[in-house]
C-alpha cells in the first residue's frame, strides 16, 4: 500500500470530516439528532468499515454488483433498554401487536395465547386445528387481519397433519373479547403437495395494501423436493398470494397458465421465513439460504429467484450446490445477502416516533449469532448494517412494531422469552 504523506494524510481527514459534517446537519434535518459514530469509517481514507469481517464460506464467489455484502458498519446513537415481558414461553415462532397493546404470540408445540402489555401470560387459546410438532413443524406464524378491529379475525401457518405427509396451511378464525378462545375456524389454503418430513415450512404471513394475504414458502429442504421450487405446478419453494377467504388473488401472474398454480406470486425460494412490506407497498423477504446465501430479496410479482438453480453459498457439507451459478439471465439477483449467514426469522420495517434514527430500516432476527440485525436501504441498496441485543445471547426469532414504536421481540428455545425494546428511561 502506497504511504501517504503528512500533506495528503491531512487532506483526506479533512475530506472526510467535511462529509461526516453534511451527514450530521442532514441527520439533524430529518431526526433532530446528529452523530459522527453512525457509520464506521477509516480514519485516513474515509471509507466505511464493513461489519463482517470473518472469512466467507465461498471465497471465489464474487458479489454482482457493489454493496451486494458486507455492507458499511453502523452504531445507533440512540440509547434503548430491553424489558423482559415474559419467559417460559416453548419455542415461539411469532409476536404480533395488537391495537390495544395486547400480543399475539404462537408457540411451536401448537399453542397461541394473548400476553398483555405488562407481560400477563393468558392460557393457550382453544379451538386452534392440530399440528405436526417437532424439527421446523409446528404453529408457525400469526397475523392480524386488516380489519381487525372490526372482525376480530387472526390467521396463521402451521404443519397440517395429513394421510399422506405434511404440509404447509393457512388458517383464519375470530378471537373471543376475553382473549381465551377462537371461533368460526377455518382451513383457507393447504398446500400442495404433501410431504413426509419436519423441514422448510416457511413460512410469514403479511397481507399488502391491496388487502391481499402473501404466504411465504419453503421447498421442504430435501434433494427430492428442491426441484419443486422452479416447477409449477407445486406450492413448494413459492410466495403466494391469496384472498382473506384463500381463493387465488385476482391479478396473480400465472392465473390461466396450463399447469401453473393460481396461487402463485414468485417463484425459486429456498425457506421464507421473514417478510415484511415497507412503506412504499413492497414486499421483501429474508430467506434462509445454503451455507453463505442468506438473501435479502425485493419481490416483484411473476419474478424468478433462482433456487436451487441460481445461488451464493455451498452445501451444509461445504460442497457446491450442484448445477449452480451465482447470476443467469432471466432470474434475479438478491439485493443483499450474507457468507456467513444469519439464520434470519422474521422481520419489520419500522416506522414509529420512538426511535426517529431507526426510521425506515429494516429489522431481522439472526438466530445464528443471536442478534437483532438492522439494515440502511436506501434507493433499492443495503448501505448500512448494524447488529444489535449481543448482550441477551439469545436466538431472535420473530420482531414486529408495536402501536407504541416499541420493538417486541420472542426468542427461539423451550424457555423462550418476550421482548420490549423501547427508548431507554
Amino acid at each position: 500500500m502506497k504511504k501517504l504523506t503528512p500533506s495528503q494524510s491531512l487532506i483526506n481527514r479533512l475530506r472526510t470530516s467535511k462529509s461526516l459534517f453534511f451527514s450530521c446537519l442532514l441527520a439533524l434535518t430529518a431526526t433532530g439528532a446528529c452523530s459522527q459514530k453512525s457509520i464506521t469509517t477509516d480514519p485516513v481514507t474515509g471509507e466505511c468499515t464493513s461489519l463482517e469481517t470473518r472469512q466467507p464460506n465461498s471465497p471465489d464467489q464474487k458479489p454482482t454488483f457493489a454493496g451486494q455484502t458486507r455492507a458499511c458498519g453502523m452504531t445507533s446513537t440512540t440509547a434503548y433498554q430491553v424489558e423482559v415481558l415474559a419467559k417460559g414461553l416453548d419455542k415461539p415462532w411469532a409476536v404480533e401487536p395488537m391495537p390495544d397493546g395486547n400480543l399475539l404470540v404462537t408457540e411451536k408445540p401448537g399453542r397461541m395465547r394473548v400476553i398483555s402489555a405488562t407481560g400477563a401470560m393468558g392460557a393457550p387459546l382453544t379451538g386452534l386445528p392440530e399440528v405436526v410438532a417437532g424439527g421446523q413443524a409446528g404453529l408457525l406464524d400469526v397475523a392480524l387481519s386488516p380489519t381487525f378491529a372490526t372482525d376480530r379475525t387472526i390467521y396463521w401457518s402451521f404443519s397440517e397433519p395429513r394421510a399422506n405427509g405434511n404440509g404447509t396451511a393457512v388458517a383464519r378464525g375470530v378471537l373471543s373479547q376475553d382473549n381465551k378462545s377462537l371461533s368460526q375456524v377455518k382451513v383457507i389454503l393447504s398446500t400442495q403437495p404433501s410431504y413426509t418430513n419436519t423441514m422448510h415450512f416457511g413460512s410469514r404471513l403479511a397481507f399488502g395494501q391491496d388487502g391481499m394475504l402473501y404466504v411465504t414458502m419453503g421447498e421442504r429442504s430435501d434433494l427430492k423436493t428442491r426441484p419443486q421450487a422452479q416447477e409449477m405446478n407445486s406450492h413448494l419453494g413459492k410466495i403466494l398470494r391469496i384472498t382473506k377467504d384463500g381463493a387465488p388473488a385476482p391479478g396473480n401472474p400465472f392465473i390461466g397458465q396450463a399447469g401453473a398454480l393460481p396461487e402463485i406470486w414468485s417463484v425459486g425460494h429456498r425457506n421464507v421465513q421473514s417478510s415484511a412490506f415497507d412503506t412504499q407497498g413492497r414486499l421483501w423477504v429474508v430467506e434462509m439460504g445454503p451455507q453463505g446465501g442468506d438473501e435479502l430479496n425485493l419481490i416483484e410479482k411473476g419474478k424468478n429467484y433462482g433456487w436451487p438453480l441460481v445461488t451464493f453459498g455451498e452445501e451444509y457439507s461445504g460442497q457446491p450446490v450442484p448445477n449452480a451459478v451465482t447470476v443467469k439471465e432471466g432470474y434475479e439477483s438478491p439485493v443483499y445477502y450474507w457468507d456467513p449467514v444469519i439464520a434470519p426469522s422474521g422481520a419489520q420495517f419500522y416506522t414509529g416516533s420512538a426511535f426517529p434514527e431507526w426510521q425506515g430500516n429494516l429489522f431481522v432476527g439472526n438466530m445464528k449469532d443471536k442478534r437483532l440485525v438492522r439494515l440502511k436501504i436506501e434507493n433499492g441498496k443495503v448501505t448500512g448494517e448494524e447488529h444489535l441485543l449481543k448482550e441477551q445471547n439469545q436466538r431472535v426469532r420473530d420482531v414486529k412494531q408495536g402501536p407504541d414504536g416499541a420493538l417486541y421481540i420472542v426468542t427461539d428455545q423451550s424457555n423462550g422469552e418476550l421482548w420490549k425494546v423501547s427508548p431507554k428511561r
